[in-house]
């Protein structure tokens, strides 16, 4: 599934699914020792990008409380060293 296909989606599922990334950013960092089949995208820079985008897809007081756009990009730094 497209990202475009993905952020036609519902808020809920929206949100789910951003979830779900966060954990697999969390595990690939820790115990998933950086292993990229860990991540729903399949590698780290479509991880993150399609974060970005879901995270932007939501209205200003619809974003969630949970995740901020900084700590995606935190993120970014730790698994993707170009990121930089």
């Amino acid at each position: 599934m497209g990202i475009e296909e993905i952020l036609q989606r519902d808020s809920k599922y929206k949100y789910m699914l951003l979830g779900r990334m966060q954990s697999d950013c969390e595990y690939y960092l820790g115990f998933g020792n950086r292993n990229q089949s860990r991540l729903w995208a399949g590698n780290e820079e479509k991880q993150i990008e399609y974060m970005k985008q879901l995270y932007n897809s939501f209205d200003e007081d619809e974003k969630p409380q949970w995740l901020s756009m900084s700590q995606i990009l935190d993120y970014a730094r730790q698994m993707i060293p170009s990121a930089e």
